[in-house]
């Protein structure tokens, strides 16, 4: 389908009307622009620019700790943050790779979200730091975690007339590490082959909480509990480190193609995983990581 109407936004209020009267909302535009050009999607009838909604933008400390991310929140944005690079640290790992340096530039977490892909890089720290994502629509706004957001590849549990404007990341509790590692064969222009996730707090030398979370492993990115329950109570030793590893390697259920065969992604899952988590481990005692 040709592109038939084309506005742009103004304030929030225009872009919800506008997305429930069936427009698709754009701002940096960097997948929509690349699938409509590669074939692999079309352009829809109708685009809502959101990219001026000031409303939308912004990443900020809020009072209780924690963090607030506007839909329109850059990759280059968040990955300077310093605020987000010495608490949110598996989100800065993830944001700064995120593509080249001018689709860190252009692209938004708004728009990394509502793509739903299960390789994105934001998505896996997001879901580990316990965020969650502000839908609005003429109807009012509610707030979904970040985990139940994605049904599968390009699918979420967004309704058609709303508008994600904003991510909420709550405050890290004290002695907690997060970190995001992939596989990947190139540094730029890059999507995971594999991806993992760790966030992990640790009191006294014990790991009292974590969270391990997979991505391009799955049709959706998702927590694995059987690794975060072989870290929590452990010291988080080599022993532990394996076991949740290898608990991500076996709740994998990856696709082969051109980039990795199923069981060489299954393989390198608990690699990756293990990385993540000792990273994160290291952070947590305050180790350079």
């Amino acid at each position: 389908m040709s592109m038939q109407t084309f506005t742009t936004a103004a304030t929030v209020e225009e872009a919800v009307a506008a997305v429930a009267a069936g427009a698709r909302p754009v701002a940096g535009g960097t997948d929509l622009v690349v699938g409509a050009r590669t074939g692999k999607s079309t352009m829809p009838g109708s685009v809502v620019a959101i990219h001026r909604v000031a409303e939308l933008r912004g990443v900020e400390p809020l009072a209780d700790g924690g963090l607030r991310l506007g839909s329109l929140a850059s990759h280059a944005e968040i990955a300077e943050s310093d605020d987000v690079c010495a608490r949110f640290t598996a989100l800065s790992d993830a944001s700064a790779i995120v593509g080249s340096h001018a689709t860190r530039a252009q692209g938004t977490v708004g728009g990394n979200l509502m793509n739903a892909s299960p390789a994105m890089e934001t998505g896996g720290p997001l879901v580990c730091l316990g965020a969650t994502v502000t839908l609005r629509s003429p109807s009012g706004t509610r707030s979904v975690a970040v985990e139940d957001l994605w049904t599968g590849p390009g699918k979420t549990t967004a309704a058609p007339d709303e508008l994600l404007v904003g991510v909420e990341v709550p405050a890290p509790a004290a002695g907690t590490g997060s970190a995001y590692v992939r596989l990947e064969y190139r540094r730029q222009m890059e999507i995971a082959v594999v991806g993992a996730t760790a966030a992990v707090t640790v009191v006294d030398g014990v790991v009292t909480a974590a969270r391990v979370a997979m991505t391009a492993l799955s049709a959706t990115i998702r927590r694995v509990p059987d690794a975060e329950a072989a870290l929590v109570g452990s010291d988080g030793g080599s022993a532990a480190i394996e076991s949740a590893g290898a608990a991500v390697a076996a709740a994998a259920t990856p696709i082969s193609d051109v980039r990795g065969s199923a069981d060489y992604r299954r393989a390198m899952a608990a690699v990756i995983a293990r990385r993540a988590i000792k990273t994160a481990l290291s952070r947590a005692r305050g180790e350079n990581a």
